[in-house]
């Protein structure tokens, strides 16, 4: 997330009541997480084990729980709760918004596109141009829909990262203020949930086509014409590349990237990245042909079994 103006160190730093190391005018551009940071971003570390990693990103600004040494060209903001002040400058530059209709007076809607009844449009959303988006879709603010596109009823576009730290009260969720972005000539079934990023966007690429009763969690990105069968289960910050087919009741973990043209069976469990032009099968997601073989050899246990003791 781009901040609307550029700030400074000390501006952000009062802004949260935390100390920081760097020039008051140190110049803060937005902030994001780790794997969309970009020089001028802030970026929140809470745990040593990934010091290093939120030192060492693309950003220049690390708000962390510890005064550490600042690698040269970077800054510091030292916060005794990162994760809560990471919300707290979530909340100033990009806080809930009531609506007060149904489709947002901000919204753009392109020449040619029907909205169903009851559907609600948010703030500053933009849908482009041939779009059908049917009854009951919920599209949150900020979401971009390309041209040719249609949205199946019940569908929610643009839902709260699945993101929370445990504390010893319960859990405390971390806000989301990116967005969700629908490239041209997509179709999105029934009652799917489209999560917005944290701070990025989550996308569905061109000509992608979605069955109904799809989860897709924050960040994910989606290639271009890829198929997803229904009740597909695809957690936050994946990376699916092009031509990619998933089948039903397929569910994958987060953070991981799915190949070019790969080919995921029904009701595999995907637990690491997978390479692509290739077609898996079962839990842990394997190479399917392997994975049969083996099957038809596990079959074969009893036979030999009985041989050997016939040899007895």
């Amino acid at each position: 997330m781009k901040f609307p103006k550029p700030h400074t160190l000390k501006q952000i730093a009062q802004l949260i009541d935390c100390e920081f190391v760097g020039g008051d005018d140190f110049p803060v551009l937005g902030m994001n997480e780790i794997h969309v940071v970009e020089p001028g971003d802030i970026v929140f570390v809470d745990h040593p084990k990934y010091y290093d990693k939120a030192l060492n990103s693309a950003a220049t600004i690390v708000l962390i729980n510890k005064e550490v040494e600042c690698p040269e060209g970077k800054a510091l903001l030292v916060s005794d709760d990162p994760f809560r002040d990471f919300n707290k400058l979530t909340n100033h530059f990009k806080p809930f918004k009531q609506a007060n209709a149904q489709v947002s007076d901000s919204a753009q809607i392109g020449e040619g596109t029907v909205i169903q009844p009851n559907c609600f449009i948010g703030h500053n959303v933009v849908i482009g141009k041939n779009c059908v988006i049917h009854s009951n879709v919920s599209i949150y603010d900020d979401a971009i829909i390309g041209d040719n596109v249609t949205i199946h009823a019940n569908t929610v576009l643009g839902a709260n990262a699945f993101y929370y730290k445990k504390r010893p009260e319960g859990f405390d969720r971390l806000k989301s203020s990116g967005r969700v972005v629908i490239k041209d000539n997509v179709d999105i079934g029934a009652s799917c949930t489209i999560d917005r990023g944290v701070t990025g966007d989550t996308i569905i690429g061109e000509g992608s086509k979605l069955d109904n009763l799809i989860q897709i969690g924050h960040d994910t990105v989606v290639g271009k014409k890829c198929l997803i069968a229904s009740q597909a289960g695809i957690a936050g910050c994946v990376v699916i590349e092009d031509e990619v087919t998933i089948w039903g009741q397929v569910g994958c973990a987060s953070g991981i990237t799915i190949g070019t043209k790969a080919v995921v069976h029904a009701q595999a469990g995907i637990s690491k990245s997978l390479a692509g032009h290739t077609t898996y099968w079962g839990t842990p997601a394997q190479e399917a042909k392997e994975h049969l073989k083996g099957l038809a050899l596990v079959k074969q246990i009893p036979k030999i079994l009985e041989e050997l003791k016939s040899k007895k």
